[in-house]
């Protein structure tokens, strides 16, 4: 039995290994394409030059996730376009020396974008596994699945990540600079906040998922005061990068319309497609649910 999980483990070892290999391949196109449409397009403004890069990078992946036929290959896009997109603006910024709040602001970013990354990289088993959602949505329609891949699952995810780096804009672009203050810190606070509510509930679900029984639900540690702490870590990161938007200027307030719509995502489409598998495979999720707060932690319910 020892052996036979050995073999196993060499055999898929590499097919994830070059599963690895085209993904990067294919970033590497979609990088050096949407740098390439950036130099092109360098007469206009620089937010618009950056999403019809973005575009164009999203583009590529896409083909190279339909001549490989898995959807999944669009994923880490989420957790590096927010760190390219602040080191090209950082190189491009008008303001020849970087100030406290580039910095931060970079690094913050990087935390978030390496953790995520990371996390990614550990849980994809390669080329041959597929998100469960994107399954659903190729056996639902199989004939337009090339164009709810497109839309839904790459160009969707890619402007709502966009949109929300929109608030980093203000840190490397704005003509005129508030000092370090109150909103700084506390973008900076939800960030990081944020970064390590994601990690440790990342880590607390891969442990209990190594030692759960069938029906166990997962409500132990973060998991006890919100059924989707990750996410809510997610959210409250987009949150983070506003407040340090307004910290340049408060006539920056607009750009609100980032976390929003990614606040909007989550609670409309990701949470319910999550609760709705749970529902259907673990009947005792329903208690769990209205015992326990959907998002924003609180202490949960006496039954």
């Amino acid at each position: 039995m020892i052996e036979q999980k050995i073999l196993s483990k060499t055999q898929e070892s590499p097919k994830r290994t070059q599963s690895f290999l085209i993904c990067g391949i294919a970033y590497l196109f979609g990088l050096c394409g949407g740098i390439f449409v950036g130099i092109l397009l360098d007469d206009l403004h620089i937010l618009l030059s950056t999403f019809i890069a973005n575009v164009v990078a999203t583009l590529i992946v896409y083909g190279f996730s339909m001549i490989y036929k898995n959807a999944s290959l669009y994923d880490p896009y989420w957790s590096v376009q927010p760190f390219i997109i602040a080191i090209i603006w950082v190189i491009l910024s008008p303001i020849r020396s970087l100030l406290i709040r580039q910095v931060l602001t970079i690094i913050v970013i990087t935390l978030w974008s390496f953790r995520l990354t990371i996390n990614w990289i550990r849980g994809w088993q390669g080329l041959q596994h597929e998100d469960w959602r994107y399954v659903n949505f190729r056996e639902k329609n199989p004939k337009l699945f090339w164009f709810t891949n497109l839309m839904g699952i790459q160009l969707m995810p890619t402007i709502l990540v966009y949109v929300g780096c929109i608030s980093i804009y203000p840190v490397f672009f704005g003509t005129t600079q508030n000092n370090f203050g109150f909103l700084d810190v506390l973008g900076i606070i939800f960030c990081i906040g944020a970064t390590l509510i994601e990690f440790f509930a990342d880590e607390q679900l891969k442990i209990f998922q190594k030692t759960k029984k069938k029906g166990d639900i997962m409500n132990l540690h973060l998991w006890k005061y919100s059924r989707h702490p990750n996410y809510f870590g997610e959210i409250s990161f987009w949150w983070g990068l506003f407040f340090i938007a307004l910290a340049v200027d408060l006539q920056f307030w607009w750009l609100i319309i980032g976390p929003a719509l990614i606040t909007l995502l989550f609670i409309f489409i990701s949470i319910p497609m999550m609760e709705k598998r749970q529902l259907s495979n673990k009947p005792a999720y329903l208690d769990y649910i209205t015992q326990t707060s959907m998002l924003i932690p609180w202490f949960p319910k006496n039954k």
